[in-house]
């Protein structure tokens, strides 16, 4: 591991950045998000920048050359410039004043590096290459993106609101650990991923409430499976049919998608449309974690959409995923 990965807490404080292009604006941006207190040197600033200054969010200082001071008052100093004996020059000042320095596109010079990053507040996942392969890095998290659903964060925030009562519930390790592992294999995320966040809030509420004891809920996933090219199949579709405890299955459904469950999910035929709502009640109550799939667009008709409501009129944790049907030739 040729770095140590640290996540910085620049609340309120100082981050000098030397340069004023489209790089320096893309990293003052980021900067600003995480709440830092951006002190800018260059001979011109672009003019997002020269808005943020005017704004009030940024200082700019003024001199004929980078000030040894100005280090020093800063936590962490960016380089962006395209002038390499500059950016020499402000790495020196910096490692004197041991100060950690990021030179943008010169891991030689650089103390530090800026990961590629997925944000998805409070969970951030940083991915570096050492300064090694930076295109190799943001390709990672280019497909983390596709495949990390936004509301994890909300899931995450939902653990630290009830972070006391948790501890306070569950005060062994090992219990808390078993408690957790349910409640990430439950009904909440699901519950979060179709935007019903009261819902998820009132079962997680439920789940602490029953601590040790809490029974497993179960869900469903109404998913279409498009003209049965598997590699049209949705990211989200896929991990649901690994993670599935049951897959219905309906008629004319390639099998080429079937075959992308998990292999000890039990395999049935989808029931009757007078049947099904039934059925996946049962399934629910049970436990289980049910994946429905259909040809084509899927549950996205009138009767797809009144099997969804029914199920959350019953309290049932349902999302649709509906299929991409792409014209032939």
């Amino acid at each position: 591991m040729p770095l140590f990965p640290l996540f910085t807490d620049l609340q309120g404080r100082e981050v000098l950045v030397v340069g004023g292009g489209e790089v320096a604006t893309r990293k003052i941006h980021a900067l600003l998000r995480a709440g830092a207190r951006v002190l800018i040197y260059a001979r011109e600033l672009a003019p997002p920048l020269q808005a943020l200054a005017l704004a009030g969010h940024l200082q700019r200082l003024e001199g004929d050359a980078v000030e040894s001071a100005w280090i020093e008052r800063a936590w962490l100093v960016v380089a962006a410039t395209d002038d390499h004996v500059l950016n020499r020059e402000v790495a020196g000042m910096a490692e004197a004043a041991k100060r950690w320095i990021n030179v943008v596109d010169d891991a030689e010079l650089s103390s530090y590096q800026v990961p590629a990053v997925v944000d998805r507040e409070p969970i951030t996942i940083a991915i570096s290459s050492a300064g090694a392969a930076p295109m190799l890095a943001r390709q990672l998290r280019e497909r983390l993106e596709a495949e990390i659903d936004p509301s994890i964060g909300e899931l995450a925030r939902l653990f630290a609101r009830h972070r006391g009562r948790i501890r306070e519930r569950l005060p062994l390790m090992r219990d808390r650990r078993d408690w957790f592992e349910r409640i990430l294999a439950g009904d909440i995320p699901v519950l979060l991923r179709a935007g019903n966040a009261d819902a998820a809030e009132q079962a997680f509420k439920d789940a602490l409430d029953e601590g040790g004891t809490s029974r497993v809920r179960g869900s469903v996933a109404l998913v279409g499976c498009g003209d049965g090219d598997p590699g049209l199949l949705a990211l989200r579709a896929l991990r649901l049919l690994n993670q599935a405890d049951l897959v219905l299955v309906g008629d004319g459904v390639a099998q080429a998608i079937v075959d992308m469950a998990r292999r000890d999910a039990a395999m049935q035929p989808l029931p009757a449309s007078d049947d099904l709502l039934a059925a996946l009640s049962a399934h629910v109550q049970a436990g289980r974690r049910v994946v429905c799939l259909r040809p084509g667009s899927g549950f996205t008709d009138a009767a797809g959409r009144d099997l969804q409501a029914a199920l959350h009129a019953h309290g049932h944790a349902c999302e649709t995923l509906p299929g991409a049907v792409w014209p032939r030739d």
